[in-house]
């Protein structure tokens, strides 16, 4: 008796377990993925703000860096509110409206975003202002005229060419005053390292207007200068800085030429001087400080925290969805596990009874009940061969062997004498066993996949006129004729010197042997007066053999089984028809274990066609 299956090892609630599982991984997955993505999107959405916050500030603050004052600033504002969707407004410090995107009756948010202030600006999205707190973009008095600007840029195109000579390839770029200068692959101002060649200082020269410029920064800074350097203010001065696309002004020290060092306090001051001079000098030329407001500049980033409320609702969702999955993987494991049960219960069955299951359902479970069915079909069907099998070898063998037991008891007893007559009879009681031994023997190789062939090339023709020659004298002795024909391949001949027969590579005797057991069948059914056809032809890349008699034919119903052992068209166990039942299936045999196959048409009283089909040794 069989033990019973742990609870635990049972398909049912390994597929509960399994289903449970999944459902709880799915629905935390879930949950966890909502969260993190709505919080994830939520700050890509106010990320975006503060972009769109920055761009409208750098915007403004170019504006103001390159106009005197806000009188035509209200286009921009419109053209920054349309691109964004934000209110944008610019208030004077005291609130005095310069322009809004909104009507002029709509209230302002409680406080500015960001103050618009080139000179002391806090946007750092153009490089220099992080260092000056001075908008790049306002040059004031060193903008270029045209003629300078163009004469600067020819400089620069010769400057680069002298570049690309000595192995530096760089590019040409215009600095917010209109001044050219090089830029290599890095951005760096000149191309980094100035070949010795090119080191002419022309290009970096001030002009005529940045002179001037620069005169003007120098007087605004000398009172500051003079207090930095004590007893040496010819220590300091301010110049140009040309080697960053910024437009920087930066104090110089003359210690080479006084030999006068300074200390790192008084560099620092020195720069500050500088960069409040230039403040003074460039506050003429840009309009003065605004207060921005935003429709969206108070918000602050989110943080989804999920409330009582949308725990609860999760919560409720997970568990829903746990029992459904509970409940449907008991329905569907119920269904799944009870054919399988029957199909344990007919497997553990003694092998005779050969129990069949009921087939209910159309998917895995019921295509496996289909093929547990056709697999005790066939056991049954082989158990039944088994025994016909059996019994028709221990007749087959039993009759030779008592008649030859029956003649020697006989010549014994002296009853008979062994004349020559005798002993040919015992010899052909012999030959009949020898043969039934001999066709079990292949069957047996065949069947073990040990059945040697010897191949080779052979003549179909060739072959044919062996099996004839071999079997004339017998199918005279019956009054059948016996005649071939060999269709020849079209148009031409072998490379081996035939005339264009068909070629095969084959064991030969082995091959006589197939269709000499299709004669000897052929002559035994076939009445006198008959004929016997063996045929062969090239068709694609087989070679087709045909042996067809005149004989009596076999009926539908028997065409199936022409080719298992031991099948005879008399249902009689008389042996005067001859044969053992054995040589159609030698015949079937040895054709598929040269690649081939064997099939047979016929008709009651019109005779049998066996047609082999064998690999073209081509």
């Amino acid at each position: 008796m069989t033990r019973p299956i742990p609870l635990r090892k049972r398909l049912l609630v390994r597929l509960l377990i399994t289903s449970v599982l999944i459902a709880i991984c799915s629905v935390a997955a879930t949950a966890w993925l909502a969260v993190e993505t709505t919080t994830r999107a939520i700050q890509e959405e106010q990320g975006q703000v503060l972009t769109e916050d920055m761009d409208i500030l750098r915007q403004l603050s170019g504006y103001a860096a390159t106009h005197r004052d806000w009188s035509g600033v209200g286009k921009t504002v419109r053209a920054l509110s349309d691109r964004t969707g934000r209110r944008i407004a610019l208030t004077a410090p005291d609130r005095t409206p310069i322009a809004d995107s909104e009507t002029r009756d709509t209230a302002l948010p409680p406080r500015a975003a960001a103050a618009v202030d080139p000179l002391h600006t806090d946007t750092f999205t153009e490089p220099g202002a992080q260092r000056t707190g001075i908008d790049p973009r306002a040059v004031g008095p060193f903008r270029l005229p045209r003629a300078e600007r163009e004469r600067v840029r020819l400089l620069a195109e010769k400057r680069r060419a002298c570049f690309s000579i000595n192995g530096v390839e760089t590019a040409i770029t215009q600095m917010p005053s209109g001044r050219s200068v090089l830029v290599d692959e890095d951005g760096t101002v000149d191309g980094g390292q100035v070949p010795t060649p090119c080191a002419d200082g022309v290009l970096n020269t001030p002009t005529a207007t940045e002179e001037k410029a620069l005169t003007e920064l120098n007087t605004y800074a000398g009172d500051c200068l003079k207090g930095v350097g004590g007893k040496f203010p010819s220590l300091f001065a301010a110049t140009v800085d040309f080697t960053d696309r910024s437009m920087l002004t930066r104090y110089l020290g003359r210690k080479a030429e006084t030999g006068i060092d300074t200390t790192r306090d008084q560099d620092k001051k020195a720069q500050q001087c500088v960069d409040r001079a230039r403040r003074q000098q460039l506050e003429p030329y840009v309009a003065p400080a605004a207060e921005l407001f935003l429709g969206r500049g108070d918000s602050t980033v989110p943080h989804f925290d999920m409330s009582a409320a949308n725990k609860a609702k999760v919560t409720g969702v997970a568990g829903l969805v746990l029992a459904l999955t509970v409940a449907v993987t008991v329905l569907v494991a119920t269904r799944l596990v009870r054919p399988l049960r029957a199909l344990t219960h007919a497997a553990q069955q003694p092998p005779e009874q050969h129990v069949r299951v009921p087939v209910t359902t159309q998917d895995e479970t019921g295509i496996l009940a289909v093929a547990f069915n056709d697999l005790a079909d066939r056991r049954e069907r082989m158990e039944a061969q088994r025994k016909a099998m059996v019994a028709d070898i221990a007749h087959e063998l039993r009759t030779p062997l008592t008649n030859i037991r029956g003649w020697l008891e006989v010549t014994r007893d002296g009853v008979v004498d062994p004349d020559p007559e005798l002993l040919a009879s015992l010899h052909d009681e012999a030959v009949v066993l020898q043969r039934v031994i001999d066709d079990l023997q292949d069957l047996a190789a065949a069947d073990a996949g040990t059945l040697r062939l010897h191949r080779e090339p052979v003549r179909a023709d060739e072959l044919l006129e062996q099996v004839v020659a071999a079997h004339r004298v017998a199918a005279e002795a019956a009054g059948v004729r016996l005649h071939t024909a060999v269709a020849a391949s079209k148009g031409s001949h072998g490379s081996n010197g035939s005339d264009g027969a068909p070629w095969l590579d084959a064991d030969p005797v082995r091959m006589r042997q197939a269709l000499g057991n299709l004669v000897s069948n052929a002559i035994r059914h076939t009445p006198a007066g008959g004929t016997i056809t063996l045929s062969c032809r090239r068709h694609d890349d087989e070679v087709v053999f045909e042996v067809a008699d005149t004989g009596s034919g076999i009926a539908p119903e028997d065409l199936p089984s022409v080719f298992e052992r031991f099948w005879r068209a008399e249902k009689s166990r008389s042996r005067r028809t001859g044969g053992s039942g054995l040589g159609l299936s030698i015949v079937r045999q040895l054709v598929t274990a040269h690649g081939g196959t064997v099939t047979v048409t016929s008709a009651l009283g019109s005779g049998s066609v066996f047609t082999l089909r064998l690999p073209d040794a081509r």
